[in-house]
């Protein structure tokens, strides 16, 4: 094979399972925030405080969001632990018809993990939200645009970092479901909690923390980023329609 190739093919292995990110991303996120609005409207025919409003219209988005996500996320892990080279591996829609054919449309097939994903998205989006909006009505509204700015994204920035540290454990449960067993043909991942037990007793507790960092660095600002467009997005429909 011709250098380049190499590293193009090595290059292009970092990418694994990218399409399925793409087509869920977009989904996704209108999901998260409009339901959030409905579950938020919903809940003001209950006599629950404010506080608590923003925390269970959260995990309502959340709960919603898992179950829109979880069969791209099936199939976005089964692609990138493909050791395969890239240029070798199957389309995605091909490993998702494979996943269908084999393993079917249920728990243990396109929505494999799924608890754990339902516990990844509620918990996160309850921490997220609940902390921002509660936190924001906290601290006072700064005239200076800039500062306002800045407040908001330090808000978002400690939101996405919060809730990243406290639904990582979900996170790592979902991967092992998900993901390649550790001896093929054997289940040893099936159910999210007792996956937590399981790494918690062979690995210990700072096992079911790992990928803190990376997570933390992505979602920390990427979710401060996302709560000012969807804040500045919000009010700028409400003034215009």
């Amino acid at each position: 094979m011709h250098p380049l190739d190499v590293v193009k093919t090595r290059l292009f292995g970092f990418y694994k399972g990218i399409l399925p990110p793409i087509l869920a991303e977009t989904p996704k996120r209108a999901v998260k925030f409009f339901t959030f609005e409905q579950y938020k409207k919903l809940l003001g025919y209950v006599s629950l405080s404010p506080a608590l409003t923003f925390a269970v219209a959260g995990l309502g988005s959340g709960l919603t969001e898992a179950i829109v996500v979880n069969p791209f996320e099936v199939v976005k892990v089964g692609l990138q632990a493909n050791r395969n080279r890239f240029t070798e591996q199957p389309s995605t829609m091909s490993y998702a018809r494979h996943i269908i054919k084999k393993e079917g449309l249920g728990l243990g097939g396109l929505n494999k993990g799924f608890t754990a994903t339902l516990g990844r998205h509620g918990v996160f989006n309850m921490v997220y939200f609940g902390f921002y909006f509660n936190v924001k009505n906290i601290i006072p509204v700064n005239k200076d645009p800039t500062l306002e700015f800045l407040r908001k994204f330090g808000i978002g920035l400690l939101s996405g970092t919060i809730a990243s540290v406290i639904n990582i454990p979900f996170d790592v449960a979902k991967s092992r479901i998900q993901g390649p067993q550790p001896v093929p043909g054997e289940i040893k991942y099936k159910t999210c909690f007792k996956t937590m037990a399981t790494v918690y007793q062979e690995e210990g507790i700072l096992a079911l923390y790992k990928g803190l960092l990376p997570k933390i660095m992505r979602l920390g600002p990427g979710g401060a980023v996302m709560l000012l467009v969807y804040e500045y997005t919000y009010s700028w429909l409400q003034e215009n329609w």
